[in-house]
């Protein structure tokens, strides 16, 4: 069975990498301003699904994975800062403050699709000038929600997580996914 991921993200495709499946990329053409009163859950989970589905018109056979994922802070959305300044600014203000990652995953075949939200609540350490300034010049995480690699040196900016699935930070839940693609007939083991 074909199984596709909807997603440029490198940071997916490396996660996705690491169950040991054969799998393609694809591009998912997908709108993905938040609609007006929608909670970062709601755009999270309606944009992996938009985006599973719109790739699934291109490999009507295959088994095809979108993910997205939103961050917040209180009822600020932390975006991708795209460069050094706004990621300065969203350290700043995400300095001794708790940011929840909500991301989903969308597993879609002919007819059917399963949908899951993790969520990952991030506490950030007290954050000086200095330590954002040295991370910042180090990682350049411009392309991050929140600012951080997880994965990376970004760690060191964390105080605490909490969640089910510690590879949602990193934008694909792989707990939730080997689940749902063991029941789309492509078990992992």
């Amino acid at each position: 069975m074909q199984l596709v991921l909807a997603s440029t993200s490198p940071y997916r495709k490396a996660l996705l990498e690491r169950l040991g499946l054969r799998f393609e990329v694809a591009a998912p053409d997908v709108d993905e301003r938040v609609l007006p009163g929608e909670a970062p859950a709601e755009t999270a989970k309606r944009l992996a699904e938009r985006k599973a589905v719109a790739v699934r018109a291109a490999f009507p056979d295959a088994v095809i994975i979108g993910s997205d994922q939103v961050a917040a802070c209180g009822s600020e959305r932390l975006d991708k800062p795209g460069n050094h300044d706004n990621a300065v600014r969203q350290l700043r203000s995400l300095s001794g403050k708790a940011a929840d990652f909500h991301t989903a995953v969308c597993v879609a075949q002919r007819d059917r699709a399963e949908t899951a939200v993790v969520v990952c609540r991030v506490q950030f350490r007290e954050l000086d000038e200095r330590r954002i300034e040295a991370y910042l010049r180090r990682e350049r995480p411009y392309d991050c929600a929140g600012s951080a690699k997880a994965e990376g040196l970004g760690i060191a900016l964390i105080e605490r997580m909490e969640t089910d699935d510690p590879t949602a930070l990193i934008g694909l839940p792989l707990i939730a996914l080997t689940g749902m693609l063991e029941r789309a007939g492509l078990p992992v083991l």
